[in-house]
């Protein structure tokens, strides 16, 4: 199944009798709360997500900031945002797609297969024409059942444990993996023998995607490739999913650390490298 759907294929999608849920996961470290903007102006019909209530489990920040939600309460909430048994979903957000990506691994770890990505998000639906809709969106429950565990997923002792037989992505801004920086969390630097990858790489000025070439050309220069055993991390499990997206347009298999630098630099029995 495709990663990525374009605003003018998904035109086409909703024309059908039977079109894709929409899923609006508008997020940002800085305003995490996307509900004002869902209500201002969305694709017709989407459902809002919340991705720090819906798409994780906060609690014990010895978990990490953005710990995946359990099987049950990912089903309870997917449920709410009136998914059905094989029901087709695009998710968005505003770009570069981070939170959509989350929504994305998620419901494909849950086995939704038809999930895909609106590429360039908001955005690219109002340049191509698209129309938008004001006010709250409620719809009848669903009754998905998910079958969780579909994705590929590790640990702290999994990423620890990588580099020695395969590449560790981190998917930070480098000077948070050189450990220059740390706005987030306790401790600067990154998991040894990791390689740097940061996820804004992954794409254009407009917030779409590289192709799928040009994503294997630089996932390449990292030493990756389909034959790759290969793992992401970033600062909570948001932009390492997006990490996974790419990886994934550009044919490449991928691992998550969900926990990832939030989790590791919260356990004082975890090192920390830093520098290049």
């Amino acid at each position: 199944m495709p990663v990525l759907v374009s605003a003018a294929e998904l035109a086409a999608l909703l024309a059908d009798p039977q079109p894709p849920r929409l899923l609006d996961v508008r997020w940002t470290l800085t305003r995490p709360d996307g509900r004002d903007d869902h209500a201002a102006g969305h694709l017709p019909g989407a459902v809002y997500v919340d991705l720090d209530t819906e798409l994780a489990s906060i609690g014990d920040p010895r978990r990490g900031r953005h710990p995946l939600p359990t099987a049950e309460a990912f089903q309870q909430a997917a449920r709410r945002w009136g998914l059905r048994q094989d029901d087709a979903v695009v998710v968005y957000d505003d770009g570069p797609s981070f939170g959509a990506a989350r929504a994305w691994w998620l419901l494909r770890h849950a086995g939704v297969a038809d999930v895909r990505i609106l590429d360039g998000g908001l955005a690219a639906w109002t340049a191509a024409g698209g129309p938008l809709e004001e006010g709250a969106v409620t719809v009848e429950p669903g009754d998905i059942a998910l079958d969780w565990d579909r994705m590929p997923v590790t640990d702290a002792d999994g990423a620890a444990a990588w580099p020695r037989r395969g590449i560790l992505l981190d998917a930070r801004a480098s000077e948070r993996f050189r450990g220059e920086v740390e706005p987030m969390d306790p401790v600067a630097g990154h998991i040894a023998g990791a390689v740097n990858a940061p996820t804004a790489a992954n794409s254009a000025a407009d917030g779409t995607f590289l192709t799928a070439r040009d994503l294997a050309e630089r996932f390449a220069q990292l030493g990756v490739d389909d034959a790759t055993r290969v793992a992401v991390y970033c600062g909570s499990g948001v932009t390492a999913a997006h990490q996974i997206a790419a990886l994934e347009i550009a044919g490449i298999r991928a691992s998550l650390y969900p926990g990832s630098w939030s989790e590791w630099s919260n356990d004082p029995r975890r090192p920390a490298a830093t520098g290049p």
